[in-house]
């Protein structure tokens, strides 16, 4: 197969390989000469669209032909635009999809004391100001002896943050560090502060609320004569305290996963995302949790999630958060539209609506039960929508502190971004794992190849999660990547 039509409704189809003018196809049952080289992952009309008709794509508008477009066309950024605009209204319209009952599964994960499972037993350093970033790094870096035993890592987490912010900026970054310390992957955490920062360590305490004492521990840099000194014995107990956890038994159900795409190309939403939204449905319909963010990306795709909320209540809430989002650019002056990324476009994506319509499809089929504002943590089973941008190393970092257990991230163009959790980097096309294959983890590609089913990649993929949460390291993992990124909006002193 040359092509793939993804909806009946569709009047392009999007290439399977790269395609040269004059290449006579069977697409959809029907012969289509090319009238353009056409790349792989980019679209082919497989009707005539008139100037000021809709492009359809995934059964729906992703766009406006800016001039006829023959049957047999290249269809991209030069004879499409994206039809989106400011805020909208919308229509509660309830489609609520009933999942298959699976059979129980089980993980070996670590039962923690607030009744919490992790599936990482590490240590983790959080420094409260980037004023202490590199004194963190040298704690990290000077004592990976005490990883040992159950304790599966020591990692630092760095920042510019904590100082020299106002209002919303400091709260925010407050609720991720204090989500991060909270993170069941985290066996035992190190708080590490200056002294004379905005985000005092009185402060960051007040936020964090109450906290075993065996488990974080606090240090300010200012008050002692050697704090590195104090630091190595800081962690030495966090390491014996972490030392004590075990892996047991878990059951399925208790798992949360993140769902991300970065790098996407034009087979993104054809092969590498909805394998990850089968995953979304298998954990929920397990009684486990998936969290979806990137809320610019959900732009024009927006009713595929908001007519599965579980109730009206929900869909306000769902609603109100694309809005907001919508009237953070139009606040900033800027056009809720500008996306897909160069990349991305290289890749076969023309429109926003293009790029948002693949994203989704990680959402699966499940029931939204949730809408969590950016900085919460998950606190319902089913899946949730999470307040967040689009950018990869924000909404990764926004996922972990909402207390995902691992991220499955999808990519057509290839990324080795590192996150503070286990990270499944999952391909939209072969070529892409067969050159990267440090970086991938699973290929959805062969969806495309035609060497595998949707179904067996899923069951591959479904597999690698449970393995992950039981201790088997991701190339993520492997290659040491680990970094956070926190969203700021206002003014730095």
């Amino acid at each position: 197969m040359d092509a793939v039509i993804i909806n009946p409704l569709d009047n392009v189809a999007v290439a399977l390989r790269d395609m040269k003018r004059g290449e006579k196809t069977d697409i959809g049952g029907s012969c289509v000469t090319l009238t353009d080289d056409v790349a792989r992952g980019h679209k082919i009309a497989i009707k005539d669209i008139e100037a000021g008709g809709p492009v359809i794509k995934y059964g729906t508008r992703i766009g406006i032909a800016t001039s006829p477009v023959k049957c047999g066309s290249h269809v991209h950024t030069h004879n499409t635009r994206t039809a989106l605009s400011g805020e909208g209204d919308y229509k509660y319209e309830p489609s609520v999809n009933e999942l298959p009952v699976l059979p129980k599964r089980t993980f070996m994960g670590y039962k923690r004391p607030d009744g919490k499972t992790g599936i990482r037993n590490e240590i983790w350093i959080i420094p409260t100001v980037g004023c202490v970033n590199s004194v963190a790094q040298r704690l990290a870096a000077g004592n990976q002896d005490l990883v040992r035993g159950s304790v599966d890592g020591l990692y630092c987490f760095t920042h510019p943050y904590g100082c020299s912010q106002l209002s919303d900026d400091l709260a925010a970054t407050k609720k991720i560090l204090t989500s991060l310390v909270r993170h069941p992957n985290a066996g035992g955490v190190l708080v590490l502060s200056l002294g004379c920062e905005n985000l005092t360590m009185e402060m960051f305490k007040e936020e964090l609320k109450e906290w075993d004492e065996d488990r974080v521990k606090f240090l300010v840099c200012q008050n002692l004569d050697d704090e590195l000194a104090e630091g190595r014995q800081l962690l030495m107990e966090l390491s014996e305290y972490a030392g004590t956890f075990k892996r047991t038994e878990r059951d399925a159900g208790e798992l949360v996963i993140g769902l991300k795409c970065g790098g996407s190309d034009g087979l993104s939403g054809i092969t590498a995302n909805p394998v990850a939204g089968r995953i979304t449905d298998m954990i929920t319909s397990m009684g486990g949790s998936a969290v979806l963010t990137e809320v610019p990306e959900m732009f024009g795709a927006e009713e595929m999630l908001l007519n599965r909320c579980a109730d009206r209540e929900i869909f306000d809430k769902a609603v109100g958060m694309i809005n907001d989002f919508k009237k953070y650019f139009i606040d900033h002056g800027q056009v809720v539209y500008e996306n897909p990324s160069p990349g991305n476009k290289a890749g076969g994506i023309t429109t926003l609506e293009d790029k948002s319509c693949g994203c989704v499809q990680k959402g699966g089929r499940a029931v939204v039960t949730d809408v969590l504002k950016y900085g919460e943590a998950v606190r319902s089973r089913g899946l949730t929508l999470l307040s967040g941008p689009g950018n990869d190393i924000v909404s990764t970092t926004a996922l972990a502190a909402a207390g995902v257990h691992m991220i499955l991230f999808t990519t057509g163009r290839g990324t080795p971004l590192g996150t503070p959790v286990p990270t499944i980097r999952i391909s939209s096309n072969s070529d892409l794992y067969a050159r990267k294959e440090k970086w991938i983890d699973i290929n959805a590609g062969a969806i495309a190849d035609g060497t595998k089913t949707g179904d067996e990649v899923a069951h591959m993929l479904f597999e690698q999660v449970m393995l992950t949460a039981s201790g088997k390291c991701t190339r993520q993992e492997l290659n040491g990547y680990r970094d956070i990124a926190i969203f700021k909006d206002g003014v730095t002193l």
